[in-house]
């Protein structure tokens, strides 16, 4: 997919309010994050961390965490998300273009608010994640992304009744996605504004 917009160095300073409330007990999980992922942030930083669920891929769990020296990481936030494209494939994570994020440690490229794919790409709020070569130690995965569905301006397109508009969030089978992690346009909406508050995360870590 071309790049069209430029994707924010995470350095940049957001200034973003709102939102929805955080969770303040953090669930068994994301508490108890695998071995290294609370690591994946400095001491004090946030990180983002991906629960695939075995069951439902597309009723996943992403979390915005807050790293805690000597304590419990903290959950910022938590958004229903899914990833892969729910067919056969779809939890094979070396099936590019279908299966789900491989687990691991992944780097934050960026974000952006006007990410332009076009009809078949990423559009508007999207996270940009470091490519990752899955378990065969051959296959590797490109062009990940945290995102949702919108237009390039954040805004969400026209209806299309008995279609799927790849410019509009048309209900939970657009959870679905070629691999990418993705959100409910309030959700990824939600997540900048956290991360603008607290911090952008550096790393995102996946587990299942």
């Amino acid at each position: 997919m071309r790049i069209r917009h430029r994707i924010v160095p995470l350095a940049a300073v957001l200034t973003l309010a709102g939102g929805i409330a955080a969770s303040e007990a953090a669930p068994a999980l994301a508490a108890h994050p695998a071995p290294g992922a609370a690591q994946a942030a400095a001491a004090g930083g946030t990180y983002l961390y991906f629960n695939k669920n075995q069951s439902n891929p597309s009723n996943s769990a992403l979390y915005l965490m807050k790293s805690v020296p000597h304590a419990r990481d903290k959950v910022l936030a938590k958004y229903r998300a899914g990833s892969g494209n729910g067919g056969r494939n779809g939890k094979n994570e070396c099936a590019s273009a279908q299966g789900w994020l491989p687990n691991g440690s992944y780097r934050v490229v960026g974000h952006t608010k006007h990410h332009n794919g076009g009809p078949r790409g990423v559009n508007g709020y999207a996270i940009q994640l470091q490519d990752k070569v899955c378990k065969n130690g051959r296959t590797k995965r490109t062009e990940l992304f945290v995102h949702s569905e919108m237009k390039p301006n954040g805004t969400q397109g026209a209806r299309q009744p008995g279609r799927d508009n790849p410019y509009r969030w048309d209900g939970p089978n657009d959870y679905y996605s070629l691999g990418c992690i993705k959100l409910t346009p309030t959700h990824i909406k939600n997540l900048f504004a956290k991360a603008g508050r607290y911090g952008w995360p550096t790393k995102l870590k996946v587990v299942s």
